[in-house]
């Protein structure tokens, strides 16, 4: 048996490494190949505390809205508390500055008038320095009559006539009837008016004893008179 000599070790690695080159060398074909690892980054998905904090911010915004919203209400609550106590202070001064009218401050004229007939209008001039009111109607005294001459309820206005300095009020007295029909009719040469206060029949103050025509004034049972009111044409058209 023919004996080979050992080929030397750098021998074989020469011959393994001429195969590899030529393509006549062994492959390993049972050997994985790896996959080269992808280019793309895959889309970061936002954090949980991210998240979070989109909703703790929108909370926060709504509740800085919220907060500023009921703010501004109490401030407008408190000017208009403000504004209505002011109110309420001007409407009492004003009302605290305002008086009866009655003998004391006023000036008070009565006159027969041609038309309507046997008629006579009462004026009271406010000589006064402060506002006053003319509550009701004037109360009517001729002479020492024992009787008080009704009201024309008709003639009721729809609020208190209020007289500033200088101004004027109006009542219409109808003395008798046009007809004749009255009963006790009499001629009278003095008149006293008086003031009612803020409820009815109320005392409101020093009554005044206007002037009569020297010939006096006749009346009988049907006398009555109006309310006062602001216009002289009102109170004599009753």
């Amino acid at each position: 048996m023919r004996k080979y000599r050992a080929l030397p070790v750098a021998l074989l690695a020469a011959l393994a490494l001429t195969a590899c080159q030529d393509g006549t060398g062994p492959k390993d074909e049972g050997a994985a190949h790896p996959e080269p690892a992808s280019a793309t980054v895959p889309a970061t998905q936002p954090a949980a505390s991210g998240s979070s904090g989109q909703d703790k911010e929108g909370t926060a915004g709504t509740s800085g809205v919220r907060a500023t919203q009921a703010a501004e209400t109490r401030e407008t609550d408190t000017q208009t508390a403000h504004a209505d106590r002011k109110g309420v202070k001007g409407s009492k001064g004003a009302t605290a500055t305002r008086v009866s009218c009655n003998g004391s401050n006023t000036t008070v004229t009565a006159r027969p008038v041609r038309r309507p007939v046997n008629h006579m209008l009462l004026t009271v001039k406010n000589t006064g320095s402060k506002t006053c009111d003319l509550t009701y109607y004037p109360m009517l005294r001729f002479d020492e009559m024992q009787w008080a001459p009704q009201p024309i309820e008709d003639s009721q206005p729809q609020a208190v006539v209020t007289l500033a300095p200088g101004e004027s009020g109006y009542a219409g007295v109808s003395l008798s009837a046009a007809d004749g029909s009255g009963e006790w009719g009499t001629t009278s040469h003095k008149l006293t008016v008086g003031f009612q206060g803020r409820t009815p029949n109320s005392d409101g103050g020093p009554s005044a004893i206007p002037a009569l025509p020297a010939k006096g004034v006749y009346y009988d049972s049907t006398l009555t008179v109006t309310y006062w009111l602001r216009e002289m044409d009102d109170a004599l058209s009753y």
